[in-house]
């Protein structure tokens, strides 16, 4: 398994796994061979991990005419090998502010500038990039391909230090803005990252950038589709006696409007690992800036389960105004679930895409706002109590979790200060077992709290801090659960009444239908 490398050149010859993406790279390339077609530049934002500098590297060499390296694969007899361009593919660094930036970025600008045996006067980077292109141009006697990766890596590395981000912001609009005035010089731009900065903010002087992170051609661009998966790895899940369908329902479920993707990261390691299941994308980077913008805006964590946004949210990051549902939808956290059209207007519903994600994602949320004290056996004993039935172990388990809470965290933490943070608390816990979880769940007669699907039972839950009543009334007197009737599945109501200032479970009831 290709673990870590990035460089098409180096998995092909070494004989590692490569999942053909050509037939959906072709596409973007095509026009391309044409010499008097003008391109804008291209912009493609997905999760980290996905598969994003692969996806670069391949169109590298493509342009570089490396024939033998794509022998076997759809594009081999598809491409005009005679045609070659220079390429710049340049991956922004990982930084500390804009004077760490201009060092990096000048250094590895020195380095291609070097390799390609170009010399250059410049040593501002912007001036140094704009020199590079003009002068590879003059020695090959072509247009100029141009590759950035990690696009908005300097910016997310100081997210948490607004000032900082927007000196840095700022110094790469002018980085990326020259590019426009080199288009003699070029034949393809090509940008990725994770975030989707409006173009009023950085790419203000990229006013021709054509975005295709939502375009449907390009869906499958990166990540790995269901049919991939069976045909490449097929063979080792099934030599590990590994059901597929668990398999898809851990990993499978990133949507970028073309099929149900994984993300090549989680299944690769899968595989590597002996079919082990496991975290492995999520743990490969802890989402901590996530954290300090849910405390910011005293985000309601149910609302993960059931979040619908416009179009205009969604390539909506800026440094001023950061949206925590933007930032968890394009950092992978979040996926589209259905694309909803009325009268002229676009939306998107988005979901937790898998259950790696959702059992992960919040068990990290449920350790933070329970000041990092969760006991990891408290998930595992709910998830098999709900799965059994067992009511009086449901109402231990959750009592245990509310013991864990230290007594001055709701004094000294922001997150435990907003309405709603103990209905976060229990969402993120039920959670945390892996099962699927609806948040805010809609009925003709109100909204259910919580709803836990844990296999064959269902399990309708109202919760209720400081309140005089029984929270389980408002379930029986609205009927929520009648949704769920004639599915199959053992139907329980939950009530939890919460004592905010003891920190503890007032009273709790579970009631079969």
């Amino acid at each position: 398994m290709p673990i870590g490398i990035q460089d098409f050149k180096s998995l092909r010859q070494s004989g590692y796994l490569y999942v053909d993406k050509t037939k959906w790279i072709y596409p973007l390339l095509a026009e391309g061979d044409r010499e008097e077609m003008k391109f804008p530049p291209y912009f493609l934002s997905r999760p980290r991990r996905f598969g994003k500098s692969l996806l670069l590297s391949t169109i590298r060499y493509l342009f570089e005419g490396e024939r033998e390296l794509f022998e076997g694969l759809w594009i081999y007899d598809k491409w005009d090998w005679e045609k070659r361009y220079p390429v710049i593919l340049l991956s922004m660094p990982e930084c500390g502010g804009r004077e760490e930036l201009e060092v990096l970025l000048r250094d590895k600008l020195r380095l291609i500038c070097d390799r390609e045996k170009v010399s250059t006067s410049s040593e501002h980077p912007s001036s140094l990039f704009a020199e590079l292109i003009q002068k590879l141009a003059e020695k090959y006697s072509r247009k100029i391909v141009v590759l950035i990766d990690e696009y908005d890596r300097p910016i997310l590395d100081n997210i948490d230090d607004p000032e900082k981000a927007k000196e840095v912001r700022e110094y790469l609009k002018g980085f990326y803005s020259l590019l426009k005035d080199l288009d003699e010089y070029l034949k393809f731009i090509l940008l990725t990252g994770v975030t989707r900065f409006s173009k009023a903010g950085i790419f203000s002087g990229l006013n021709n950038l054509k975005d295709i992170s939502l375009d449907p051609r390009y869906g499958n661009v990166v990540g790995i589709t269901q049919e991939e998966f069976e045909r490449y790895l097929g063979e080792e899940i099934k030599r590990h006696n590994v059901d597929l369908e668990e398999v898809k329902e851990w990993y499978n479920g990133y949507n970028f409007l073309g099929d149900r993707l994984y993300n090549p990261f989680d299944v690769l390691w899968f595989v590597d690992s002996g079919c082990v299941f496991k975290d492995y994308w999520f743990s490969s980077g802890t989402p901590n800036f996530l954290i300090k913008l849910i405390e910011s805006r005293n985000f309601y964590i149910p609302e993960l389960s059931n979040l619908v946004v416009g179009e205009e949210m969604m390539d909506r990051f800026d440094v001023e105004n950061v949206m925590s549902e933007v930032i968890l939808y394009q950092a992978g956290y979040l996926t589209i679930d259905e694309v909803i059209v009325e009268e002229g207007f676009r939306e998107y519903k988005l979901r937790i895409p898998n259950r790696e994600v959702r059992q992960a994602l919040n068990k990290f949320l449920l350790e933070k706002m329970t000041d990092d004290r969760l006991d990891i056996g408290l998930s595992k004993g709910l998830s098999r109590a709900l799965r059994e039935g067992d009511v009086e172990g449901i109402k231990n388990w959750v009592k245990r979790l509310f013991e864990s809470i230290p007594y001055h965290y709701h004094i000294n933490n922001p997150m435990g200060q907003y309405e709603g943070y103990y209905a976060s608390v229990l969402f993120s816990f039920f959670m945390s077992t892996g099962y699927e979880v609806r948040g805010e769940d809609v009925s003709r007669r109100g909204r259910a709290d919580i709803v836990v699907m844990a296999r064959d039972k269902v399990y309708v839950v109202e919760i209720k801090t400081d309140a005089n009543e029984p929270a389980i009334k408002q379930i029986k007197e609205r009927r929520y659960w009648e949704k769920y009737e004639g599915v199959g599945r053992e139907i329980y109501l939950v009530g939890i009444n919460v004592d905010s200032k003891g920190r503890q479970v007032k009273e709790m009831e579970i009631r079969r239908v």
